[in-house]
């Protein structure tokens, strides 16, 4: 299992997200190994250093200037592949953003999605904090947020994607794109052929800023409820 994080100048984010990482991870089956790969991308902050002094020796960090979330993924996928000693088919990524808070089972819960036989699996969304925003965007936010009665729901985060690496490398894993990379690499996993379960048990805290690090991401689709009609 390895949890793989892109970042830029997340040293405000970053200590919550990786703190609640590691609890998921204490969670684990105790023969089950883990990792986290921290990739800070363009930062000009405390990122790096902040996610070196956290991790210390349980994960790894590395930096990179491509400025674009999907180079930043498939980087932090190519060193976790590089850390891990066995076959791909044995490993599993858990995605999530810098700016998110993971739950306690969060690993847990996609371990054992995997072993009911999903080779990936997207998670939802909710707001730690909507201050940025109008008074009625948490309410209209959380009403237009579609989860069925089944918990199936039709939403793909990379903030809360999980996905075995031999499934990752077969489907092309992520493109080289700056916005919906999550979209892109979740249709090729269907287009290969890849069992996918879509559970809205499976949810992460993320921030509720009102400008992205991504172009046309999570960010600018909250923001736009704020010219919707309270």
């Amino acid at each position: 299992m390895a949890v793989l994080i892109p970042a830029r100048n997340e040293e405000q984010l970053l200590p919550r997200c990786l703190r609640s990482v590691q609890i998921a991870r204490t969670s684990l089956p105790s023969d089950f190994t883990s990792d986290v790969v921290v990739v800070s991308d363009r930062s000009s902050d405390r990122t790096r250093e902040i996610a070196e002094e956290i991790l210390g020796h349980s994960g790894a960090v590395v930096c990179t200037s491509a400025g674009v979330v999907g180079m930043a993924r498939a980087l932090a996928a190519r060193v976790a592949l590089q850390r891990f000693s066995g076959l791909a088919a044995g490993c599993w990524f858990a995605n999530t953003d810098a700016d998110c808070e993971v739950p306690p089972t969060w690993l847990t819960d996609q371990l054992r999605l995997a072993r009911d036989g999903a080779d990936a699996v997207a998670g939802i969304v909710d707001v730690h904090d909507f201050s940025e925003h109008r008074a009625h965007v948490a309410l209209r936010f959380r009403d237009t947020y579609c989860v069925n009665a089944d918990g199936t729901h039709p939403h793909v985060h990379g903030a809360n994607l999980g996905v075995r690496a031999d499934a990752y490398l077969r489907a092309g894993g992520w493109a080289a794109i700056a916005t919906a990379e999550d979209h892109d690499l979740w249709g090729r996993l269907h287009g290969s052929g890849h069992a996918r379960v879509s559970d809205a048990a499976l949810q992460v805290i993320t921030s509720g800023r009102r400008v992205g690090r991504a172009p046309h991401g999570f960010a600018d689709a909250l923001a736009a409820h704020n010219g919707c009609a309270a």
